[in-house]
């Protein structure tokens, strides 16, 4: 009798250490079990290798010699790190004038773009100005129309002023706040001004402030977040761009970066043309990729925190 006492006993201990597990596996809320999160860090890593793939790939492959290269039981890891392949990549580039070329052209234009967009998103936001409403129309078919519509007079206009094979056709769109994606950046700027309350212009207007104090000490130090982002998109933008600068920059002295990973393009498929394909000629461009994705890399590698933020505050995500 007494040893059913004692299991009767500890039958309520067994249905709360049950009932305790079964928390812990399925959760008290469908997003706290321990299934739950398996099942999230599943979904997670299986979009962190379809990212994370093609980066791997490319820094295995530049770092491969021709042996490794040649031989199909070497996938991942090569038996011997070869350098060579990211020395003659350099070489090929002109790395250190390329990059210098690409790092002025790209912080030039995304400067200029995120002042002058901030400017003119905070009039379309704020300001009381005539035919507001039709002029956002006319910025919303510059985003709509393409690129390639319009690059031709701009090329006789660059040609007459005498600006071919310079970066300045690229640069003094952006200063008016035109260029790559310029009513995109006009956009963000409009809807996070449009979201801040009335009463701290009020306030600064009770205190004499101008319109243009009001801007640059009230606003913009509300809105870095939304400076971040467009500084960030235009960067990574006009690094990535081939085509603005293959239609001015014809010179190879002054080509960036872009321009340099398409002309490698074309010599080795010109070579392998007349001596035959090469087995390091994957491995080069996987160098040249290498070398040019580094900058943003870095940068993204340091803003990343503040850049997710600022994507949440100026509404892109809703």
């Amino acid at each position: 009798m007494i040893g059913l006492r004692t299991k009767k006993g500890q039958e309520p201990a067994l249905l709360s250490w049950l009932s305790d597990v079964r928390y812990r596996i399925i959760g008290r809320e469908a997003d706290k079990g321990l299934l739950f999160r398996l099942f999230i860090y599943l979904i997670l890593l299986d979009t962190a290798y379809i990212y994370l793939k093609p980066v791997l790939h490319m820094v295995t492959t530049m770092v491969k010699n021709a042996d490794d290269l040649l031989d199909p039981a070497v996938n991942w890891f090569p038996r011997i790190v070869y350098l060579g392949n990211l020395q003659d990549a350099w070489e090929w580039l002109k790395y250190p004038k390329a990059l210098s070329i690409s790092l002025m052209l790209a912080l030039s234009v995304a400067i200029f773009q995120t002042l002058s967009c901030a400017v003119t998103g905070y009039a379309f936001a704020r300001l009381r100005v005539p035919f507001k409403n039709l002029m956002f129309f006319f910025l919303l078919l510059t985003f709509i129309v393409p690129m390639q519509v319009t690059i031709l007079p701009n090329i006789i206009y660059a040609r007459e002023l005498g600006l071919l094979n310079t970066i300045y056709p690229i640069i003094v769109p952006a200063f008016f706040g035109l260029g790559l994606k310029g009513a995109l950046f006009v956009i963000i700027y409009r809807q996070f001004f449009s979201t801040q309350p009335k009463e701290l212009e009020e306030a600064a207007r009770i205190d004499g402030a101008s319109v243009y104090k009001i801007f640059y000490k009230v606003m913009m130090p509300l809105a870095k977040p939304a400076i971040l982002v467009v500084f960030l998109f235009s960067f990574i933008w006009t690094w990535n761009d081939f085509y603005l600068p293959s239609m001015y920059l014809a010179d190879i002295e002054t080509a960036p970066l872009s321009m340099g990973i398409s002309r490698i393009a074309s010599a080795l498929k010109q070579q392998a043309e007349v001596y035959g394909p090469s087995v390091t000629d994957e491995s080069i461009r996987m160098a040249t990729t290498f070398l040019m994705i580094i900058p943003p890399m870095i940068l993204y590698t340091f803003t990343q925190r503040w850049f997710i933020e600022g994507v949440e505050r100026t509404g892109l995500v809703e």
